[in-house]
This record gives C-alpha cells, structure tokens and sequence, in this order.
C-alpha cells in the first residue's frame, strides 16, 4: 500500500479540536515525507503541513501554524494532526500526501490519500 490512508474527519463546533490519522505502510511512513492538503469547496488545494520522515523537518501554512500540530507514531506507521480551536474557515477535505521531500505545495506530492472531511460550524 503506497498511498496513504486518512481517517478521523467529522463535524465539529468553532473553538473545538478533531484529530486526524494518515496511515500508511512502513515502507512509505519511513521513506517519505509525509504532508496535509486541505480543499475547501471551488477553492484549490491548500498547503497544511509538511513533516519529514525523520519527523526533524516541520513547516506549518501561515493559516494554521500555533493551531494545528503534527506528529508521528511510528509503532504505528500513522501521521497524526491536531486541530485545535477550529473555526468554520478550517472546513474542507484533508488530503495525507506523500512525497520525496518535504513540500508546501501540490507539484511535488507523489500519491495522495483519498481524503476525509472536516466540518465545522459556527
């Protein structure tokens, strides 16, 4: 299984927090960097997160950086991100994305997760 498979997506109320789980198998959790895309309706595919594989490398987008937080269990071969005091603009799809190199934008992701929604109502 190369692409990654996401779960944890939901409906939540503003100022809550929701967890989100990217897993994949160990050959990819431990070879890529693992990211998070989000898409909201008519809009393009945001930049969320980026994480090496070794977890050393992290960049956060400008939107959320101080609310979301990521992390690795590798036990598990599962990305985590941690929302926390989210707000009716956080709504969308999140995508897990995996690629060769820690990336902030879509050109260099090299499989995609199917994707899991978040809602979240004012």
């Amino acid at each position: 299984q190369v692409h990654p498979v996401e779960s944890g997506g939901g409906v939540v109320q503003a100022g809550g927090s929701l967890r989100l789980s990217c897993t994949a198998s160990e050959s990819t959790f431990r070879r890529y960097a693992l990211s998070w895309f989000r898409q909201a309706p008519g809009q393009e595919r945001e930049f969320v997160v980026t994480s090496s594989w070794s977890g050393g490398s992290t960049s956060y987008g400008n939107s959320v950086a101080g609310r979301f937080t990521i992390s690795r269990d590798y036990a598990k071969n599962t990305l985590y991100l941690q929302m926390t005091n989210l707000q009716p603009d956080d709504t969308a799809v999140y995508y897990c994305a995996a690629s060769s190199t820690v990336v902030t934008d879509t050109t260099r992701v090299l499989y995609w997760g199917q994707g899991t929604q978040v809602t979240v109502s004012s």
